[in-house]
């Protein structure tokens, strides 16, 4: 049976196809020239015949391309609390499967991976969607692929991303920040993301990071999440959680311990006598030399518009506290003042003051502070019994004196026979100054110590207020002092 014309045309085409497909093989496989043996050229040859970069390389188009990526942080480069932006040096990796890039090694000399041109292949369009700007990352123009069809795309980035950063526990603070990756057009049914490493792997992976910066790399977490826009085209993304916490030596040194010190040095100056004016002076020296300190701190702290850090109250509080002590000073100076036209103290002051004070708050040595004005309350009784005593000593002694001058006078008259006139009497008027004259100098010895009792009495009560005040205002500064340093070693420790 002789086979039909449409047999024949058939069997015609069939070998033309043959020959047709030899002679494509014969060009792909045989350079000539100096590329005659070049195993890596026949390869890229064969590889880039017919692809196309700008199709998704599956052969089923309902097939995903799971793109699998991981990150790793080299080093934090900034962190801008101000404008809240994060600047990282991340090395990041990512593979797939590219079902047109697939030979067998036996062809080629067992060459079993190449690299190729990056612009030459298919890439998926994963992005971050926190970059803010265009950060300075070296170019990297080629891929590594599989003889089985794995691509895998490696290159460092300087990853500029926007993040919420949280200076309220500067310089103890914990800053997290997220980079996402996602397809930034594909839905789920064209790419799909993955892990590259396990995620435990990925948390305590720190074997690129620089560690001598003052950022330290704490762990770096990874979350997969599908989303939709719109509830019809669902996405994936693969979020990373890079976990940082500032180094606080630098700050606890420049920062914490010179205004330590400055408070220490306000509450030593309390055991300055209240009575003298150095005390003031003083601590107008602490608050000026604060006042320099916190102008110098000024652009060492971080500036948000959002907040303040607490180190920033800190600050202020203890600038407050300087400005309470100067002005309890000033008003315990203006106490004591010793004024002779100062009223008397007041009874009810007296008793709380000067008798229920001391008791409940075991005041027991106010006399202290008196001693050199009961000293020289006591160098008055002297002048005052001396000034008594000699007046009328002087008197009575004048007196007795005047009398006995006058019957000697009489008797010496008397036996020599003379017969003087009668004398006038010089006594009361001379008496009566003389007495006129005590009189005013006991009265003014009076009036002064009464002053000074006044005087005594107001010290005592300065004394007592300046030793409460000075307890108030030491417990509050403890008070203070372990809050913060409760904070901020629990922020440290966590």
């Amino acid at each position: 049976m002789r086979p039909s014309a449409a047999a024949w045309t058939a069997l015609v085409l069939l070998l033309l196809q043959g020959a047709s497909s030899a002679c494509t093989v014969k060009k792909l496989g045989s350079s000539t020239g100096r590329f005659a043996n070049a195993t890596l050229v026949r390869l890229s040859e064969f590889l880039s015949a017919g692809y196309k970069k700008g199709v998704r390389p599956v052969k089923d188009w309902r097939t995903s391309t799971i793109v699998a990526i991981d990150l790793m942080v080299y080093s934090i480069l900034n962190v801008d609390e101000k404008n809240q932006v994060l600047t990282t040096y991340v090395w990041y990796r990512q593979s797939w499967t590219d079902e047109f890039l697939v030979w067998n090694p036996e062809d080629f000399d067992e060459v079993k991976q190449v690299s190729i041109p990056t612009a030459n292949v298919w890439v998926p369009d994963i992005l971050i969607n926190e970059f803010v700007d265009v950060g300075k990352s070296p170019d990297i123009p080629y891929v590594y692929v599989t003889h089985d069809g794995l691509v895998r795309n490696y290159k460092p980035i300087q990853v500029v991303t926007a993040c919420t950063l949280n200076i309220y526990n500067f310089p103890f603070d914990v800053q997290k920040c997220s980079l996402t990756f996602q397809s930034w057009l594909h839905t789920i049914d064209d790419i799909n993301i993955t892990l590259m490493r396990s995620p435990e792997e990925l948390r305590e992976d720190k074997s690129v990071f620089m560690n001598q910066g003052e950022w330290e790399l704490l762990h770096i977490l990874s979350n997969y999440k599908i989303f939709s826009v719109d509830d019809d085209d669902y996405y994936a993304e693969m979020k990373f959680h890079v976990v940082i916490r500032r180094r606080p030596l630098f700050y606890t040194v420049n920062l914490l311990l010179p205004s330590i010190f400055l408070m220490v040095m306000d509450v030593m100056g309390f055991y300055l006598p209240p009575d003298s004016g150095e005390r003031v002076s003083f601590k107008i020296t602490l608050l000026l030399g604060y006042s320099v300190f916190l102008i110098i701190v000024s652009d060492t702290l971080p500036a948000t518009a959002i907040g303040t850090p607490l180190i920033g109250v800190y600050f202020v509080v203890c600038m407050a506290l300087l400005v309470i002590s100067l002005t309890e000073t000033v008003l315990i100076v203006r106490l004591v003042h010793k004024q002779d036209l100062q009223p008397p103290v007041p009874h009810w002051v007296r008793y709380l003051v000067l008798e229920r004070a001391p008791v409940l708050f075991c005041i027991h040595k106010k006399h202290r502070l008196c001693s050199r004005l009961s000293s020289q309350a006591s160098d008055l009784e002297p002048y005052k019994d001396s000034s008594y005593g000699t007046a009328q000593c002087s008197l009575h002694h004048t007196c007795e004196l005047g009398r006995r001058l006058s019957q000697q006078d009489h008797r010496e008259a008397g036996l020599l026979g003379l017969h003087r006139p009668p004398s006038r009497d010089p006594g009361p008027p001379v008496m009566d100054n003389i007495l006129q004259e005590v009189t005013a100098i006991r009265h003014f010895l009076e009036k002064r110590d009464r002053c000074r009792e006044v005087a005594k009495e107001w010290l005592q009560v300065g004394y007592v207020l300046d030793v409460l005040l000075f307890r108030v205002y030491l417990v509050a500064m403890v008070a203070y002092s372990i809050t913060l340093g409760t904070l901020w070693s629990i922020w440290q420790v966590a």
